[in-house]
């Protein structure tokens, strides 16, 4: 009796959760958190990137924005089953919202120029990192160069600037590169691709 009880306690606390997750969609910049139980070693965040796709271990890139938690587990299920005997057992859920949704705070303005979708004058939520803000913002030309993108700083007491570089690419390739929290008059720039790069 204390055991169905419990049950029936611990489904109620988490049916709306479960709801509220089925009936999302998925988005450019939000964080999934995949589990996959017969294999720890894939156990990871997944960034939704700028192309509303995420990277997956042994599989690659599987389309996750404009879809449900569900849709996109079941697409990572079955690109991961010819790696198993039988299918594996794959839980995803919502780690963290892209900010545009998860904070209706104030706002800073940012600019992005070069080979962007749309260059220009942004304004984003305080907190909002530059990996977050490249997910949000339309994404980049054929010809930008991944690899060199820029933080420009200017501090307004002085007047000195501050260039933070960041590898887009290597984040693509699944690596970790520290994030850049983005502040107020913060200039992105995305150059372009060199002849060989």
């Amino acid at each position: 009796m204390y055991k169905l009880l419990l049950g029936l306690i611990v489904a109620a606390l988490t049916a709306p959760v479960a709801w509220a997750q089925s009936s999302y969609t998925i988005r450019s910049g939000d964080v999934l958190q995949m589990e996959v139980v017969e294999d720890p070693s894939l156990n990871r965040s997944l960034l939704v990137l700028p192309d509303g796709s995420v990277s997956v271990p042994t599989v690659g890139t599987v389309r996750a924005a404009g879809q449900s938690v569900e849709s996109v587990r079941s697409a990572i299920q079955g690109a991961l089953s010819p790696n198993f005997a039988a299918a594996p057992t794959v839980y995803l859920a919502i780690g963290q919202v892209a900010p545009a949704v998860a904070s209706g705070g104030a706002t800073i303005p940012v600019y992005i120029m070069g080979e962007v979708a749309n260059p220009g004058k942004v304004k984003v939520s305080k907190g909002t990192t530059l990996l977050q803000f490249l997910a949000e913002s339309g994404g980049m030309t054929r010809f930008a160069a991944t690899k060199r993108i820029q933080v420009q700083r200017t501090d307004r007491k002085t007047g000195e600037v501050t260039v933070y570089a960041f590898d887009y690419k290597a984040v693509q390739n699944g690596g970790l590169v520290k994030n850049i929290v983005l502040s107020s008059g913060d200039v992105i720039v995305v150059p372009e691709r060199r002849l060989f790069e």
